[in-house]
């Protein structure tokens, strides 16, 4: 039998997990939670381990995986609501081009904190925005957008397209009579058009955030 606190953390971490890939940190589980300090969560964490319900992964900063849930919680269960001020971190994976495409996008090396609002079901990521041809979708050089990942989007979506398996960049997608059309925002700017084969969509837009210093 799990205690409320024991129940809320298992709850809180399953959430996070799912939500963007990785645990989250002792202090926004003490924040969630309403603890004064860290070690309240470590003796949560501890009891939740000797019971069964979670593994500290050996070797990684703050790697749990959670094994099993209580009855009536069930794993996997739909993402709950987490607390206004709370955030969850996504991999910040560089830049990428709102104009000429750039460079394709390399693996994850930092993480950056988003507020939950911006986040639903699945994996996301974050993309720093170089260029000027999303700005009629109030797209701007130097935003940074959060992506879900996906492999598939509709028409009109904003998506990041990786073309011809070496370049990205972040347009909207219109697929019509066979070849897929990507859909800048900004006159200045041509849409350009490919073959199916040639255009793989890496993720759909779900989010901005904007830096005002």
């Amino acid at each position: 039998m799990l205690t409320k606190k024991q129940k809320d953390l298992l709850l809180l971490i399953d959430t996070r997990i799912r939500a963007v890939g990785v645990p989250p940190s002792y202090d926004e589980m003490k924040d969630a939670l309403g603890l004064a300090s860290k070690s309240g969560i470590h003796r949560l964490i501890t009891a939740l381990e000797e019971r069964g319900f979670v593994r500290r992964l050996p070797n990684k900063a703050r790697a749990l995986e959670i094994i099993k849930m209580p009855e009536g919680l069930q794993k996997d269960a739909p993402l709950a609501p987490v607390a206004a001020n709370d955030t969850y971190e996504i991999p910040f994976v560089g830049k990428i081009a709102a104009g000429v495409p750039i460079a394709a996008i390399e693996d994850a090396h930092n993480l950056m904190a988003v507020p939950p609002s911006l986040l639903g079901n699945g994996d996301h990521y974050a993309l720093e925005i170089e260029g000027e041809s999303m700005i009629g979708a109030g797209i701007m050089d130097g935003d940074v957008v959060v992506v879900r990942k996906s492999d598939t989007a509709r028409n009109n979506e904003i998506v990041v397209a990786l073309v011809d398996e070496e370049e990205a960049t972040l347009k909207r997608i219109y697929k019509h009579d066979g070849q897929v059309e990507l859909i800048a925002e900004n006159p200045d700017f041509p849409s350009r058009t490919f073959g199916p084969d040639r255009v793989q969509v890496q993720g759909v837009l779900v989010g901005l955030v904007r830096n005002y210093q």
